[in-house]
């Protein structure tokens, strides 16, 4: 039928049995060329097939089921992405960082289960995003990211396009087995209820079409992405279907949950029953029965991992029996019966070109390495930091060194040192500068410090930190406003300090120009869309706590939690300002050299006409439940909050616990003081138990804010 219009059935009787032979057929093509890598015919092929479907529905459009291979890419963008809680939490990795840490988690298993025979499942990590599949009657009805592991976010619409996730399971529903619990897979058991399964695995971003995106990026004359990891993830969460459709995503899948109800009772069977369900499971698996064919797969992994046509971080090694798993159990944030193997960081050589000082927002001058870019772990690095003068001639680096660089964590470029035995006698040791290299003024190392500072408060590069870090998540958290966009309203005049955010117009920032160009010649620039997002994340940064505007003002030595701990104390800024040094000073956690930061601040009039036009500008300077007027009468205790409050929000809680002195911590340990529970608490309910930590519930928690007074401790 190729090069030729499709034929469409006259009636609809037969329009409708061809429509439904012609999906069973694309859908079994598709399993067998993303699943199992065994295509029966040539992509033109296939591709008829489909023309000839797409045909039969726009004549039918009433015979389009949500599960036809046509419906991949069709849904409306969507505004944001609704959040979805999991019905089993999806729990992170224990991490083994070589093999003689994998070797002590082997050993542990082993002890654990009382000397039993254990065989492990051996899988590759694939650097990607995590994804849970949510299956009614066989038909994907929802796909969702991780999220936090309890809570993600709903991404179906963007996961239906992406090619190897069947919308329609190739298996047909089990029987229900015997003896089978309420709350299982199959629902409450009636008999019009549908028949549900979850799948998780990971959903990423091949080499090869990271190297085809990014170049698009540079020919539209946008910025490079850093990785196939946050390609994928970006590319997940795109408002628009059919954006993620061009991304030429691919998935693994690993875990089925609540695997008991499909008669399953092993990982390696899990699988197989995934892949005999349509998805695409990894084929570099391997189930070891002993430690030695453990170690020796990780080992080969390591070797082979540049060889892959995707990206790998490690290999997760899974104890292969449920019975076994369910026997050792999870600790608070992870299982026992599986772990990660981490590779140890990727190293390559390259030379190292030049050494550059950046300037910080408090002044502070940290030496940058420029070095010929190489790819290491999956992206292109370039740069890296060299921290101080001292780590330098620690390490002996001298500019023209063949150097060794890496990753630590996979995650941030790091200088290892030289190969001094390709020296030639070229190479030339570097000294700090004594001058600003962005102002020229005078650079000063206080005694018993590392690191030297610029002395001009005024300096252009610590006025664009400064900006950088209004900005930050940690700060105001302004989301949008990257450096590079924050560079350029500086070029362009209309960023001075960190009030002027609050006087940028839409014209301003749609017409502000990028540096870049497209192909045909015109510059690129913010443009209207993302002109809008930037006002409303403005907006919303005016809202944010006290202590969040202390911690974006970058205050010498005011990290976020002396930030805390000043809001805590004095409640607005305005009473920061007029207090002094002494009763700084009597802040827990401050002291007499915090103290006389905050007081230079204050005393700086350029620093209080900032706070005032953003007093001016609306810009949230007070916390009416923080400050003096409450008594620390919870100093010394820690609590956690777990599950779903209904009268307070988990920020609302936690504020008014602290503003009584009370530490809010997210785990769960022996020196927890208590535990309020909201409902579906989860696993820090059950750590709370094992610990013997009170737990509280939400009516007492209302009764401690009230009153101030924890339960049985006398305050």
């Amino acid at each position: 039928m190729t090069g030729q219009e499709p034929r469409v059935p006259a009636s609809r009787e037969e329009a409708a049995s061809r429509a439904g032979k012609l999906r069973a057929e694309i859908r079994r093509h598709a399993w067998r060329y993303y699943a199992l890598d065994t295509p029966e015919i040539s992509d033109a092929a296939y591709d008829a097939l489909v023309r000839e479907l797409e045909a039969i529905e726009a004549g039918f459009p009433d015979l389009i089921t949500p599960d036809s291979p046509t419906q991949r890419v069709g849904a409306p963008p969507a505004e944001a992405f609704a959040p979805v809680t999991h019905a089993e939490r999806m729990y992170s990795l224990d991490n083994a960082m070589d093999l003689g840490e994998l070797d002590a988690w082997l050993e542990r298993v082993e002890r654990e289960t009382a000397g039993r025979d254990v065989a492990y499942m051996c899988e590759l990590k694939i650097d990607g995003s995590s994804l849970a599949l949510t299956y009614e009657d066989a038909v994907l009805v929802r796909a969702a990211t991780r999220g936090d592991g309890k809570t993600g976010e709903d991404v179906t619409a963007n996961v239906r396009t992406v090619k190897d996730v069947p919308l329609r399971l190739q298996v047909e529903r089990p029987e229900l087995p015997a003896g089978r619990v309420q709350g299982s897979l199959f629902g409450d058991g009636a008999p019009d209820e549908p028949w549900r399964v979850e799948v998780r695995g990971e959903v990423y971003m091949p080499k090869a079409s990271f190297e085809r995106l990014n170049a698009e990026q540079d020919e539209a004359g946008l910025p490079p992405y850093a990785n196939p990891r946050n390609a994928a993830a970006g590319a997940v969460r795109q408002k628009d279907p059919a954006v993620t459709a061009s991304r030429d995503l691919a998935t693994f899948m690993y875990q089925v949950v609540a695997p008991g109800a499909l008669g399953i009772t092993s990982q390696s069977e899990a699988l197989g029953w995934l892949r005999a369900a349509g998805f695409r499971v990894n084929p570099d698996i391997e189930r070891c029965d002993t430690r030695d064919a453990v170690r020796s797969f990780c080992e080969q992994a390591i070797e082979r991992r540049s060889d892959l046509p995707y990206e790998i971080d490690g290999v997760v090694v899974k104890v292969d029996s449920f019975a076994l798993q369910a026997e050792l159990g999870f600790t608070s944030k992870a299982p026992r019966w599986a772990i990660a193997f981490k590779f140890p960081p990727e190293e390559k050589t390259t030379i190292l070109r030049e050494i550059r000082v950046q300037v910080g927002r408090t002044g502070a001058l940290t030496p940058v390495a420029e070095f010929d870019p190489v790819l290491v772990a999956g992206s292109t690095i370039a740069r890296a930091t060299l921290h101080n003068e001292d780590e330098i001639r620690r390490k002996d680096v001298r500019i023209g060194d063949t150097i060794i660089v890496r990753k630590a964590g996979d995650v941030i470029p790091e200088v290892v040192g030289p190969v001094e035995g390709l020296r030639d006698g070229s190479e030339r040791e570097w000294r700090m500068p004594a001058a600003c290299p962005s102002c020229g003024s005078e650079v000063w190392r206080e005694e018993g410090e590392v690191v030297p500072r610029c002395t001009n408060a005024g300096c252009p590069a610590q006025r664009l930190e400064r900006l950088n870090h209004w900005a930050s998540r940690g700060a105001l958290d302004i989301e949008g406003m990257g450096t590079e966009i924050v560079g350029r309203l500086v070029g362009a005049g209309l960023l001075h300090d960190v009030a002027d955010y609050y006087t940028l117009t839409f014209d301003q920032l749609a017409t502000l120009d990028l540096g870049r160009v497209k192909k045909d010649g015109s510059p690129v620039l913010l443009g209207e869309t993302m002109a809008r997002k930037l006002l409303t994340s403005i907006e919303a940064s005016t809202d944010r706590p006290l202590a969040r505007l202390l911690f974006g003002l970058g205050i010498r030595h005011v990290g976020a939690t002396v930030a805390e701990a000043l809001a805590r104390a004095f409640g607005s800024i305005d009473a920061l300002l007029e207090a002094s040094a002494a009763e700084l000073a009597a802040v827990e956690q401050v002291g007499p050299k915090i103290a006389e930061s905050v007081r230079a601040f204050a005393e700086n009039p350029e620093n209080v006409a900032i706070v005032r036009r953003l007093q001016a500008a609306g810009v949230r300077t007070a916390d009416e439940s923080r400050g003096p007027q409450r008594e620390q009468t919870l100093a010394g205790t820690t609590w956690v909050l777990t599950g779903a409050l209904e009268r307070f929000s988990r920020t609302e809680a936690s504020e008014a616990l602290k503003a009584l002195g009370a530490k809010v911590s997210g785990s769960v340990s022996k020196k927890t003081s208590f535990v309020v529970v909201g409902a579906d608490p989860g696993s820090k309910y059950t750590a709370a138990l094992e610990f013997g930590v009170p737990v509280l519930s939400e009516d007492d928690l209302a009764v401690v804010l009230e009153t101030g007074m924890a339960p049985g401790t006398g305050q």
